[in-house]
């Protein structure tokens, strides 16, 4: 990782739980980081570790394109990871219009905003992998499967998706900047503090001494610690600098073995973390649709980006419960998080 040394890294959405990882792994590399999001949340990984003090922070909504133009013009950034999203599935049910205001209309206006700037040398879009049109099957979706999306959040990145490929074919491939999209399975770590996540729902009731309710306990998700896309997301920016042909849609998931239903993930979770943890199974849930079954093939990015998971799923489960605990603990969180993310490169 040695091209992040002495470069500027442009990093929307850097506030966000995934942001902060991201902006905690490019300071282990010496990168100049400038963020441009939302406020952090109360608690979260990004202000516990007060990544503020480290990072050129510039607030802004990623839908006010005069404001994100004025800023990626002052910067001038080598580098641009757009991370900035509505995350949640159950929040693009209760705001459709503003997930897709913020998911496809804020990517739009980041690729924009690059198109005529020349200092930039590589860019990556942050999706999901919940683009894909699911039907359920038990193989593992590859990146030429078809897009879809029947709630508003997994659409609003399909369509995404759409813009990225969109701005490639008519501006960015004649003009030689490499830009990707990266497919990301469900994350999970310390200092997430989102609302209807499953994990941050564990580490909530249990530091409240209740149990943790289970909504669809068959469901099966590819589960991976936040690090795992982190670094994927660093080689794929800075291997496509020196081979633009590798920029493309990759997948970035764990090994199949880290696809577990929710209650295989709870009681992993209830089993590292000890007494009080506990779980149970909310019968009859009248709740909006989510897909039962979803697997990723990175086949691609094992070939192209010789990357590999590392953590298992329940070493990503220890690595969230020790950040938490931890925290309960009154301990300097940018230690913990610089630790951990020293633990993930030495495998």
């Amino acid at each position: 990782m040695d091209g992040y040394k002495n470069k500027k890294v442009l990093v929307t959405g850097h506030t966000g739980f995934k942001g902060a990882y991201m902006c905690g792994a490019l300071l282990s590399y010496g990168t100049s980081i400038v963020g441009y999001a939302l406020p952090p949340l109360p608690k979260s990984a990004y202000e516990v570790c007060g990544l503020n003090g480290y990072v050129d922070s510039r607030l802004g909504d990623i839908r006010d394109i005069e404001k994100l133009k004025n800023v990626i013009k002052e910067v001038k950034p080598h580098v641009v990871i757009h991370m900035a999203a509505q995350p949640l599935v159950l929040d693009g049910y209760n705001r459709p219009a503003y997930t897709f205001d913020t998911n496809v209309m804020g990517t739009v206006n980041v690729l924009e905003c690059i198109r005529d700037m020349d200092c930039v040398e590589s860019v990556l879009v942050i999706t999901t992998d919940k683009v894909y049109e699911n039907n359920e099957w038990h193989y593992g979706y590859r990146e030429n499967d078809r897009l879809g999306g029947n709630d508003p959040y997994a659409a609003s990145k399909a369509c995404a998706e759409m813009v990225v490929n969109s701005y490639n074919t008519s501006f960015f491939a004649q003009q030689g900047l490499p830009v990707s999209s990266a497919r990301a399975g469900n994350v999970i770590g310390g200092g997430d503090v989102s609302a209807n996540r499953i994990i941050p729902d564990c580490v909530r009731a249990t530091i409240a001494n209740e149990k943790v309710t289970i909504r669809n306990p068959l469901s099966v998700r590819p589960y991976q610690h936040v690090l795992e896309p982190i670094m994927a997301y660093l080689r794929m920016v800075n291997e496509q600098v020196k081979n633009p042909k590798l920029a493309g849609a990759y997948n970035i998931g764990p090994a199949p073995e880290g696809c577990v239903t929710t209650e295989a993930l709870v009681k992993i979770f209830c089993d590292k973390w000890g007494a009080p943890a506990q779980y149970e199974v909310q019968q009859n849930v009248d709740a909006p649709h989510e897909a039962g079954f979803l697997h990723l093939d990175c086949a691609k990015a094992r070939a192209m980006l010789n990357w590999r998971p590392r953590w298992s799923v329940e070493k990503a489960i220890e690595k969230t419960v020790e950040w938490e605990k931890s925290q309960l603990n009154s301990e300097s969180m940018l230690d913990v998080m610089n630790k951990q993310i020293s633990a993930y490169l030495k495998g």
